[in-house]
């Protein structure tokens, strides 16, 4: 049985599902990992964090994506490809000398979720990946010209959500 306040968070997900995740758990007091978890059931699955390099180096072939990062002091937005990536030393290592490069700390991804909501009046589609604190850093499927999810990506995306993720239960 869920608690009131997860019951709350629950029903304002569902009347309100376009809403900004980090947003929503500041004024909650919950993690963003709870908000993704009380999101109508068909908009997300999630899967291990185990899983971590091997979505990441999926997503490394999917093309141009938008890469979010948020956190309470500002937004990072990187639009292009992201580099295959190989774990080496503690982390998981973005395998580029130049563009988006750095190193990941992959064992504290605890979790991995697909989401599909609607978002600012269009379709969304991204990838959570879900901290051991049950913060996220966000991969976003692609648009095209016209601002529409492409087609191709939205394909590997359903594909690796297949394969990683899980059903939620109940």
């Amino acid at each position: 049985m869920l608690s009131t306040d997860a019951a709350d968070l629950k029903a304002y997900m569902a009347e309100n599902p376009g809403a900004i995740i980090e947003d929503v758990a500041r004024e909650r007091k919950v993690t963003p990992r709870a908000v993704l978890e009380a999101l109508p059931e068909p908009m997300v699955r999630l899967g291990p964090g185990s899983e971590f390099a091997a979505a990441m180096n999926d997503i490394a072939q999917w093309g141009e994506v938008t890469l979010i990062v948020h956190t309470d002091d500002a937004i990072f937005e990187f639009t292009g490809s992201v580099p295959a990536g190989e774990v080496g030393r503690g982390y998981f290592n973005l395998m580029q000398p130049k563009g988006l490069h750095g190193h990941l700390r992959h064992e504290r991804c605890a979790a991995i979720a697909f989401v599909e909501r609607p978002f600012m009046g269009k379709s969304s589609a991204f990838i959570a990946f879900v901290n051991v604190d049950g913060g996220i850093m966000l991969v976003f499927v692609g648009r095209d010209e016209t601002r529409a999810l492409r087609g191709d990506q939205l394909q590997r995306f359903h594909a690796l959500g297949e394969r990683i993720g899980a059903a939620r239960a109940a």
